[in-house]
């Protein structure tokens, strides 16, 4: 009987180890990315653009990304004159960055808090997701919250001159935010020489 007793508490044992071993491997994302955040509320006097931003965390993992958008990022819950950047890992979120350096912008502005979330998830999930064609041509998006101004979704690209690459990601991007509006694309260049520089194409 003790024979039978210990065999069974063996198999249980065995069992459990089974069941450890056997637990669900992460879903490994194409790429890594890292969230950016970058708070300008309380600027410094006379501080660099780009001093304040700072490195919040890389992931390559889907349970990664839900567990960190589920508690922070969320661009509603910002305070006015702050960013959230996506970027892929190894690409910083400035014009200076070598990736950047030829690149530009597509701008969406938003409507409200929610309409902001609701674009910011979608661009992540198809960024994430590899859902673009020209996935590496894209650097990363940046979600702004301004007191004063509207708020606005940014999607950074590599090649500015390259118009068929950047009207087709910038049609494929419209249609997952699902934009009614016109969006534009600017150069980077253009911005650097002038604030409101105008914009090169539009979709």
């Amino acid at each position: 009987m003790a024979a039978i007793a210990n065999e069974a508490a063996a198999a249980s044992i065995e069992g459990s180890a089974t069941e450890t071993i056997e637990k669900p491997l992460p879903h490994k994302l194409e790429r890594q990315w890292t969230f950016w955040f970058d708070n300008q509320s309380k600027p410094n006097q006379g501080a660099a653009w780009g001093t304040s931003l700072r490195k919040i965390y890389s992931f390559d993992t889907v349970e990664e990304f839900w567990c960190l958008y589920e508690q922070i990022f969320k661009p509603s819950k910002l305070p006015g004159n702050a960013d959230f950047h996506l970027f892929r890992a190894g690409i910083e979120p400035k014009w200076e960055d070598p990736v950047c350096a030829t690149g530009g912008k597509w701008s969406v502005t938003s409507s409200g808090k929610a309409n902001l979330d609701t674009m910011w998830l979608e661009t992540l999930m198809a960024l994430i997701g590899e859902q673009f064609d020209e996935a590496d041509e894209i650097c990363g998006v940046v979600a702004s919250v301004r007191r004063q101004r509207q708020d606005k979704l940014a999607l950074w690209t590599k090649t500015a001159a390259n118009e068929a690459v950047q009207m087709s990601i910038g049609r494929k991007w419209k249609d997952i935010i699902d934009a009614t509006n016109k969006i534009t694309y600017s150069f980077h260049d253009d911005s650097k020489r002038e604030r409101n520089a105008k914009s090169r194409y539009n979709v």
